[in-house]
């Protein structure tokens, strides 16, 4: 779930910073899009990176099971 979260914001970020040239008015007034689209890709990049760490942590972890004759 982390590495497609992290994908999706980072591509939602990029869109937004270099595939829309011009937006809205009523749009520009409230937010700035570049910022908009910069904070999606640190999130992405971020979420990417913490889904890769966990997911590598996971495949090291190692379980014991004990048994017990009775």
């Amino acid at each position: 779930m982390g590495i497609g979260l992290g994908i999706l914001l980072l591509v939602l970020g990029l869109i937004l910073l270099f595939a829309i040239k011009e937006f809205p008015a009523a749009v520009q007034d409230v937010v700035d899009p570049g910022t908009v689209g910069w904070i999606l890709v640190i999130a992405g990049v971020l979420a990417l990176v913490l889904g890769l760490v966990m997911n590598n942590q996971r495949s090291k972890t190692t379980h014991v099971e004990e048994r017990r004759d009775l």
